[in-house]
């Protein structure tokens, strides 16, 4: 940086904030470290004091912080989200509509490793809201060398570090399960679980029906549903090892690929995920019913966004799956389901 006089500083850029002070009203900065000085910012720099300013040497291959931040915005951006305003080295990546975010840790975490220069981001496969914050990015230093810059877009390759999945609205066919249910034994709350569950990301409960532990009439229920246009399927109990629990069998038989029968979550070990011609055919064990938070709470949104689950997504999740039951619960902020 150099110093130089105020009247001759129009077109350079500050190397620190320039506090304003007025009693009883303001102490703030008037100018930010960064700010490009104009014309009319002379006469109120003057009135501060301010008869001389530090302010940035152009190097040939030293980018200023802020053409730094417009580079690490990009190389995060993905489509349906927008920058906030750049300053001070500092970008947000602000979500344009409801989706589910993921994020490429492995590119995230090279990128960090690079050092002065920072993005910090929400947690992989969790929902946000329109207006939300995805991620931070800030170039630490007042200028930055153009070649550690290059090497962040290198390890970027083009492809954005985040991707916001629109949730879509898909029709969804719930098939009760339990003799004592369908018996009339006991009442089903079960069901109205399932469609609040499901209202929260729009889902109309196209198909429903209430069966007994058979697993024929099950698997029948299941492939008739998706014959009527259901675009997921919940099967809601009879998911244990008990000799009456039928589920399982049920949708294996229907020809669906099983991707998982089990899963490292608690509440939720006993969750069967399976695919049938592209639909999601899953089995929810009876925690899903009173627990607060389960399996079903971190898997849902990634099938309304319309991703395909993985065997070895489900086994990551035993990182993290560990639901602590707090008194007051505030999933999503908190660390249940959030291991990777």
């Amino acid at each position: 940086m150099k110093l130089i006089r105020t009247e001759e500083a129009v077109g350079h850029v500050l190397c620190h904030d320039i506090t304003q002070i007025v009693k009883d009203h303001i102490k703030d900065a008037a100018f930010r470290k960064g700010h490009k000085v104009t014309a009319e910012d002379i006469p109120l720099l003057l009135s501060l004091g301010k008869e001389h300013l530090y302010v940035w040497e152009a190097e040939a291959g030293m980018l200023h912080e802020n053409e730094g931040a417009e580079i690490l915005y990009r190389i995060c951006a993905g489509d349906h989200m927008h920058p906030s305003e750049i300053k001070e080295g500092k970008v947000e990546a602000i979500a344009d509509r409801d989706g589910l975010l993921t994020v490429d840790i492995g590119r995230l975490k090279a990128i960090n490793a690079l050092g002065e220069i920072i993005i910090a981001t929400r947690h992989s496969h969790f929902p946000v809201k329109k207006g939300d914050k995805l991620a931070g990015t800030r170039v630490i230093p007042l200028v930055i060398a153009e070649d550690k810059m290059k090497q962040a877009k290198a390890i970027g390759g083009g492809i954005p570090l985040l991707t916001l999945h629109p949730f879509q609205s898909r029709k969804a066919a719930v098939i009760t399960t339990g003799s004592e249910v369908f018996r009339g034994r006991i009442q089903d709350t079960f069901t109205p679980v399932i469609r609040e569950k499901l209202a929260e990301y729009d889902c109309p409960v196209l198909w429903h029906t209430l069966l007994p532990d058979e697993h024929q009439e099950i698997t029948a229920a299941i492939l008739q549903a998706i014959a009527a246009g259901a675009e997921i399927v919940l099967c809601t109990g009879g998911m244990s090892v008990d000799p009456d629990d039928r589920t399982p069998l049920a949708i294996k038989n229907t020809g669906a690929e099983i991707v998982s029968y089990g899963a490292p979550v608690l509440p939720g070990a006993m969750f069967l995920l399976a695919y049938l011609d592209g639909v999601p055919v899953v089995g929810l064990p009876g925690c899903v019913m009173y627990a607060r938070c389960t399996i079903f709470d971190l898997i849902l949104p990634r099938l309304i966004a319309g991703l395909e689950v993985k065997a070895e997504e489900l086994a990551a999740l035993g990182h993290g799956g560990l639901c602590l039951n707090c008194e007051l619960c505030t999933f999503p902020n908190c660390g249940f389901g959030k291991g990777v």
